[in-house]
């Protein structure tokens, strides 16, 4: 059960990756890890700095994706993203956090959505 999950998660990255590149983006990290979470993709798109959350479904079954990003998910986000613009010398930057749902059913390709500015520091 949990390795189709992340085979799962892992498809539905690879497809949110495809997507952004055919819309110009850049990607900068996949995956980025440290110490207060993680970012699935980071992006950029003409100067602005993306954060993207992304959220693979086989069904709409248990709702939509976009709703798994919670407040306290957001927050998270957030903190990892502010770490990593340190990181870089880039706090002065664009920067905005989107989140892309997948949808992969048995047959046919996959849907994607896009949330741009999904949610904002406070």
């Amino acid at each position: 059960m949990i390795n189709r999950k992340i085979k799962l998660g892992q498809a539905g990255e690879q497809e949110a990756v495809t997507f952004l590149e055919r819309q110009g983006y850049r990607i900068l990290e996949r995956n980025f890890r440290n110490p207060l979470g993680e970012i699935d993709i980071i992006a950029k798109e003409g100067d602005t700095i993306c954060f993207i959350e992304v959220k693979t479904r086989s069904s709409q079954a248990f709702g939509s994706p976009f709703e798994s990003v919670t407040p306290a998910k957001q927050r998270k986000i957030i903190h990892v993203a502010l770490s990593y613009l340190k990181s870089k010398g880039r706090e002065e930057s664009k920067a905005r956090f989107d989140v892309i749902a997948v949808c992969l059913e048995q047959e046919g390709p996959g849907r994607i959505e896009m949330i741009k500015n999904a949610f904002e520091t406070d």
